[in-house]
């Protein structure tokens, strides 16, 4: 079975003014669409072509680089999507609000510490908000395409949330301001998703 390019649950334009249409027409159908291209040559005629995205990621050191960053790239994208959707944002309730409340002190400090993992990732990379295997949320962020379900992250666990910092994913509209990028992601987050993850 090859992994296929997942539609994206709204249109272009439904993100905006916070992530601009042409970045989601170039960012789903450009990047993700050779994600998805280059993971299929990679694992052609190899056992990883039996097995799920989540599965090839948790043994991700058994793989080549070309696996590890396209296998990365799809899961990560197909995650972002998501997590986003149009007239969303505000603030996450019941469950996993009272979480955040735990880990972080307050839904704001939750934030800014986000912010910051995003804002510092040098590079490339992600920002994730992950429940670990303690059940326990943190914040933690990624190089590259890496993600935390892959055997070689620093820190582990499962992605909730997850903000792609690749410039690829802002440049457009934002340019260098990388803040800026960060601040505009929460007017899109889709709490009602990230708390079906949570509850999973």
């Amino acid at each position: 079975m090859s992994f296929q390019l997942p539609s994206l649950p709204y249109a272009f334009n439904a993100l905006e003014p916070h992530i601009d249409a042409r970045t989601m027409e170039i960012h789903h159908g450009k990047h993700h669409q050779a994600y998805v291209n280059n993971l299929n040559a990679a694992i052609a005629g190899t056992d990883a072509e039996k097995l799920t995205i989540e599965q090839i990621c948790a043994n991700i050191s058994k793989y080549s680089t070309a696996v590890r960053n396209n296998g990365g790239g799809h899961y990560n994208h197909s995650l972002f999507w998501t997590i986003m959707a149009p007239n969303a944002g505000g603030n996450p309730s019941g469950k996993l609000a009272e979480a955040i409340n735990s880990a972080f002190g307050s839904f704001d400090d939750f934030k800014t510490k986000f912010n910051q993992a995003a804002a510092t990732r040098f590079g490339s990379g992600w920002a994730w908000l992950i429940k670990n295997a303690a059940g326990k949320l943190e914040v933690c962020s990624t190089p590259n395409q890496d993600n935390p379900l892959m055997d070689i992250a620093e820190v582990k666990g499962s992605p909730l949330l997850g903000l792609d910092v690749w410039e690829h994913a802002y440049y457009l509209h934002y340019q260098n301001r990388r803040p800026d990028y960060c601040n505009a992601f929460w007017n899109v987050v889709n709490w009602n998703e990230v708390a079906k993850r949570f509850e999973k």
